[in-house]
């Protein structure tokens, strides 16, 4: 039986735990709209003070220290130099890498503006050489697609 009680006792903790955070938690939205009504005289104002305390502040997160693991580098071939005419340009990418990611990584390191992104999977191919069986590696290449107006230099001249 005394096994049996220390789990009990456990499970008593981590529920008077979560009891101190959520008063933590409600004493600290007393205090905010107490200063904001403080502060604050006008109707208007009182409005916007109640839309902020509701509202979270959504941070951006910031890839440019992460975007050299993202994009590998640009992938030059012959179909990647026609995609440029058309303001696409391909890059090598890491593999767990979505688009959003590859969004941001490319707006912060070139500072352009992406108006689409397309993600490809290139499985890897069975190579022979004799009786020796082996595999060329796959990777995962993206097509991002600038606005307008905008160009990236891949190769520098």
């Amino acid at each position: 039986m005394t096994i049996l009680d220390i789990f009990k006792k456990k499970k008593k903790k981590i529920k008077e735990k979560k009891i101190e955070k959520k008063k933590k938690v409600e004493k600290r939205k007393v205090k905010v709209t107490e200063k904001s009504s403080e502060e604050f005289a006008g109707p208007k104002i009182k409005e916007q003070a109640r839309k902020e305390i509701k509202e979270p502040i959504k941070e951006k997160k910031i890839v440019a220290g992460r975007a050299w693991r993202i994009l590998k580098s640009p992938h030059v071939t012959e179909k990647s130099t026609d995609l440029v005419k058309q303001n696409q340009y391909i890059f090598k990418v890491w593999p767990r890498a979505n688009k959003i990611e590859i969004k941001k990584a490319v707006e912060d390191l070139y500072e352009v503006n992406v108006a689409g992104v397309r993600v490809i999977k290139v499985s890897p191919k069975r190579r022979r050489l004799g009786k020796i069986v082996g595999e060329r590696k796959g990777y995962k290449k993206a097509i991002v697609k600038l606005k307008k107006g905008q160009k990236i230099e891949v190769l520098p001249r």
